[in-house]
Formats: structure tokens, sequence, C-alpha cells
């Protein structure tokens, strides 16, 4: 598991969302056994798509920012950032996951983690409640990585 200030956040987080009604166990169980799969597939898209991005903001950012559009540019080139940082975690974490190592877990937590700083970034209400909801599920299934 995560040391010192990571397993602190990390346990404070899980106080908050253990309150929360539990899934059924089937739930669980099929959340486990696509985790690994969405985490590959989204992680070769994400990295993908953060290149895209990269690509765009390199023609983009210049005429976004003598539009008056510096805030707009920035935050496209700190979301292609994030964007490529989060897929090539969810594709390192994919054989842990298939494994069920706790290794991969944390990984998808700290994935979580950067989406809500990004959404945050980028204010982003609607990325931010999606970012929750999905740690609702990563806690859910958090007791079946050792």
């Amino acid at each position: 598991m995560a040391k010192g200030k990571d397993n602190s956040i990390i346990v404070s987080l899980e106080n908050v969302y253990a309150k929360l009604p539990p899934l059924p166990a089937g739930v669980k169980e099929f959340a486990v056994a696509v985790a690994p799969w969405l985490a590959i597939i989204f992680g070769i898209l994400g990295l993908l798509g953060s290149l895209a991005a990269f690509g765009f903001s390199t023609i983009a950012s210049p005429l976004i920012a003598i539009g008056g559009g510096v805030g707009l540019a920035t935050n496209i080139i700190i979301s292609s950032i994030i964007g490529l940082v989060t897929s090539v975690m969810m594709i390192v974490a994919f054989p842990s996951l298939l494994k069920k190592k706790e290794f991969g877990w944390v990984l998808l937590f700290w994935v979580q983690v950067l989406a809500v700083v990004s959404a945050v970034i980028t204010l982003s209400i609607y990325s931010v409640v999606l970012a929750l909801i999905w740690f609702y599920f990563i806690f859910q299934i958090k007791s079946y990585y050792k």
C-alpha cells in the first residue's frame, strides 16, 4: 500500500465513502473483472487523445492567445498533460489489476485524484461530479486487491 501521506489521503477518503451504501457483491465482482479492461482501453484511447490534444494545442494555442483566450490555451495544455499522465498510469495499472494487486488499485485511485485536479483547474463541475462518483466505485472494489 501507499506509505505516509499517500496512505492518509486514501484512508481519509475511504472513511467518507465507507458511509455510503455498499454495492451488491455481484456488482463488485463484475467491476473487478472489467476494471483491467476498462483501464487498458481508456488508457490507450486517452493516450491517443492526449497526443492529439497536444498537436491541436501546438497549432491553436498561439491563435487562441492572440484572440485573448490565454486561459483557454493554458487549460488545453494542462488538460493534455494530465490526460497523458493518467493514460500512462492506467496502462501501467493493467497488469496489476489483472492480478488483483493493490498497486493497480492505487494507480486507479491516483488517476481519479488527477481527474479531480484537472476538472477543478478547467472549472468543469460535471467532471468533478463524475470523478467523485468513480471514487465510490473504486472504494467499493478496494477489498478485492491485495
